[in-house]
Parts: structure tokens; C-alpha cells; sequence
């Protein structure tokens, strides 16, 4: 039996009816229904689907799921739905798409309350009204600011302001049974404010967030170098810290193709012969790639610290007032591997040579090169069996250099043969907060790492 054929005959079962007669009643006659082919969380398909448009409504939801041993996952946007692994059971996909808004702030306000089904674009457009911004950038097209904070997803800004769950000031969710919890004011509240961020809804279903404000920056230029090797990034990475230019984010791409690469020359030729190049090929990708540099600020400070870096990167630098095709861009596509890589920046370049020697071939890498978070794709038409070995490899080598692989999104086949976690230090105290807030395993049972 197919998994929409399972859902469909679970819906037919005595108190089924009954179920979605009360989401109805709860949500609204257009709100609640039985789920449809494109209601799935990671391949798993949903009994019903329930769009409460009130925290109180979406506690009733919950209420009732507590009542009938009913499990909820709760669902954005959708843009990262298939991220991480497939809750075991999904019998009410909770969407907070009307849980969305921005409170009331005098104009100038530090902070700002947002909906948890307010999609940051919308939250952006906002605020730039005032002159002001969120530092996120999150790069999932139209994603809920809960979608964001639930997944953990970082855009460049990262680099100098942090993380979505560094920045907030406070969180309120409703927890298994129910039951709404304002989490912040303070160090406790921070700390499980942040737990939830990355728990794709397994701990709470996050409601609002209240997140710090900043002024909109006067201007904002990217500097962009072409690069040919992971090791004349990490060169170029360095020499720009050491500079100390305050850059807003350091972003990296580097394509798959490979082809001839220009004739070294100077520092290239002292590079090409670095003892981590023994045994590979002198050859790059085709079309180079492409490090690039946002500096935001004052004009005048932007002009004058642009210039420095133009002069320290050298050959091939050039600034430009719009940033480049692939930021804030993934470098997978739907039914690819895609992979998450997280390493200090000085091994940064051990780590992509270690995922192209395991994939037998340069493999499309991209993301913050100044953080040593990079994201990656393996073709979705790789062998499950394939995919195990070239994690097994890559994971051997960042193990002994403080670093992690985790698979955001896989085929089915993948997903079920593979690890998508690694190696989590964390994973007690993760099993002690899933105790702790869903002692029952009613909210996405399954998502979280050990099958929490």
C-alpha cells in the first residue's frame, strides 16, 4: 500500500469523521480537511491538515491531538518540509500560515514580535518602511520566519550577526499539551528559546518570536574575486580576516565542472605545489569560481574599505552594487543529496577535498566561507550504497578536525540508508528536553536525531 493510500484508508477508520468535524469547528469550515497528495513531511503523508488562525485555536489543535494519541508536525511554508528524517507518524500537519503579523512597535524600537507564520520577506518590506531590517537572510524562497527558526537556516548575514536563533530576544510556543510558554527575559529563557531553534517542531510548535531590530545599512557593495582551487580560498579567506574589514559576510561558490585552470604563476604556482595538492590533478572547474565579500556601512567607510580589499585580493577583484547570481542560492536542487558541512575555517579546504576525492569528481559547494559552514550536493541518481561510502569518508576526515557532515535532504532511498546526523555531541541533552516537553511523543516524532 502505497503512503497516500495508507493516509486515505486511516481517515476511513470509526472517529475519523469525528476528528476532522472538531478541526472544524476549531479552525474555521476552509481551515481544516483531510489531507491531500501534496500534505507529506519528508515522504510521510498527513491524515489532516489544520490552519488554526489563532495561538488559541492552534492550542485547541493541539488539546485534541492530546486527546485521541494523535501526532502534529507543524508546517510553514513548506520550503524546507522535506528537510531532516521522516517523523514516524504524521496524523495532523498543523500549518501556521495565519499565525502570521508583526506587532504594534513605536518606530525606532530595538526589537520586534513576529508571527511564526509570517514569511521574513514580508517581515523585511515591513521594516524597510522605517529604514530598519532583521540581519537575516535566510536563502529558502519565501520561508517562514518559524520555518527558519525551526530548521536552524542561516543566510550570509551570519557571519557578522549571527544566527535567526542568535538574535532572539524571546519565543513563545505552545508546548504537547497545549499549553502557551513565553521563553526569554532572561539567560533560563534564552537557553530554551534557542533549544527549539533546529528542532523542526519535535519540541514545540514555535507561535512568535521576538527578534532584535537594527538600521538598515546607508550602503552596501560586494567585492567578488574568481577562485580556482579550496585552497587558494582558504589563502584568500585568511588574508581578508587578518585585514580586519568588518565584512558583513564571506560567501563562497565554487562550481562542479571541471577544466583546464590558467598556468599558475607567483603565489598560484607556490599553491599548486603545496604538499595537501600532492597526487590531485592541476585542473578546476572550468569557469572559475567565485569568492564574494559584502561590506555594509556609511558610504564614505564602504568606499575606502572596498578599495583595501580590491588591492589585497588583487588580479580579478571588482566591486559591484548588486550581489552576484548565486547568493543567498543553494547548490542543490530538488531530489539532490544535500549535504551541510561544518568545519573551523582553517580546514575548510581539507573538507572540500576530501567530499571531491570521495565523489571521485568536484562536487558544487557553496556558502559561508568565513564561518566554515558550506552547503554541497551529490547527484539525487547516486546509489544509496554510494552516498554511504562518500559520507563515511568525508566524515572520517572531519572528524579529526572538529567538523560535521549532516544531510539536510535525500532521496527516500538515501534517507533510509544512511546516518543524515554523524557524530552529535548534543544528542543526551537533546533526548532529556524531548523528555522533558513531549514526554508522550505526540510533535514530529522521529525528526530529531536517534529518532526523538
Amino acid at each position: 500500500m502505497t503512503g497516500m493510500a495508507a493516509a486515505a484508508s486511516s481517515t476511513d477508520r470509526p472517529g475519523a469523521l469525528d476528528i476532522t468535524r472538531r478541526l472544524t469547528e476549531i479552525c474555521g469550515p476552509p481551515f481544516a480537511r483531510f489531507a491531500g497528495p501534496a500534505d507529506e513531511v519528508a515522504g510521510r503523508p498527513a491524515r489532516w491538515v489544520a490552519v488554526p488562525g489563532r495561538p488559541a485555536a492552534a492550542a485547541e489543535v493541539l488539546r485534541l491531538a492530546a486527546r485521541h494519541d494523535l501526532t502534529v508536525v507543524s508546517r510553514g511554508a513548506g520550503t524546507k518540509i522535506d528537510w531532516g528524517a521522516a517523523p514516524d507518524r504524521v496524523d495532523i500537519l498543523l500549518d501556521t500560515g495565519r499565525l502570521a503579523g508583526i506587532g504594534h512597535e513605536p518606530v525606532g524600537a530595538p526589537t520586534a514580535e513576529v508571527g511564526a507564520g509570517t514569511p521574513l520577506r514580508a517581515v523585511q518590506a515591513t521594516l524597510e518602511r522605517t529604514g530598519q531590517r532583521l540581519a537575516l537572510d535566510a536563502p529558502s524562497p519565501g520561508a517562514t520566519l518559524g520555518g527558519v527558526l525551526a530548521a536552524g537556516e542561516a543566510g550570509p548575514l551570519r557571519h557578522r550577526h549571527g544566527t535567526p536563533c542568535d538574535q532572539l530576544v524571546g519565543l513563545r510556543y505552545l508546548d504537547a499539551d497545549g499549553e502557551l510558554v513565553s521563553a526569554g527575559g532572561g539567560a533560563p529563557g534564552l537557553e530554551l528559546a534557542r533549544l527549539l531553534c533546529g528542532s523542526q517542531g519535535a519540541l514545540g510548535v514555535l507561535v512568535s518570536a521576538t527578534l532584535r531590530v537594527q538600521a538598515a545599512p546607508a550602503r552596501r557593495v560586494w567585492v567578488t574575486r574568481p577562485v580556482w582551487t579550496p585552497l587558494e580560498v582558504h589563502d584568500l579567506v585568511r588574508t581578508l580576516l587578518a585585514a580586519r574589514l568588518d565584512p558583513a559576510a564571506v560567501e563562497l561558490d565554487l562550481p562542479a565542472g571541471a577544466g583546464s585552470r590558467p598556468v599558475p604563476r607567483g603565489r598560484a604556482a607556490a599553491m599548486a605545489r603545496h604538499p595537501s595538492m600532492t597526487g590531485r590533478a592541476s585542473t578546476g572547474p572550468a569557469a572559475a569560481g567565485s569568492l564574494a565579500v559584502l561590506l555594509e556601512g556609511g558610504p564614505a567607510d564602504v568606499v575606502e574599505r572596498s578599495e583595501r580589499l580590491v588591492a589585497l585580493f588583487g588580479d580579478g577583484s571588482a566591486t559591484q552594487q548588486a550581489a552576484p547570481g548565486w547568493w543567498r542560492r543553494y547548490p542543490f536542487a530538488p531530489g539532490d543529496t544535500a549535504l551541510r558541512i561544518e568545519v573551523p575555517i582553517t580546514d575548510l579546504h581539507a573538507a572540500v577535498y576530501a567530499l571531491r576525492d570521495a565523489a571521485g569528481a568536484p562536487v558544487p559547494v557553496r556558502g559561508s566561507a568565513g564561518l566554515g559552514v558550506v552547503h554541497a550536493a551529490l547527484p539525487g541518481a547516486l546509489p544509496a550504497d554510494r552516498v554511504a561510502a562518500i559520507l563515511a569518508a568525508v566524515r572520517g576526515v572531519l572528524l579529526a578536525r572538529k567538523g560535521r557532515c549532516v544531510v539536510l535532504a535525500a532521496p527516500a532511498p538515501v534517507r533510509r540508508a544512511v546516518d543524515l546526523w554523524g557524530e552529535l555531541a548534543g544528542l543526551a541533552r537533546l533526548r532529556e528536553a524531548k523528555e522533558h516537553l513531549d514526554p508522550h511523543h505526540r510533535l514530529a516524532p522521529g525528526r530529531l536525531p536517534g529518532g526523538l
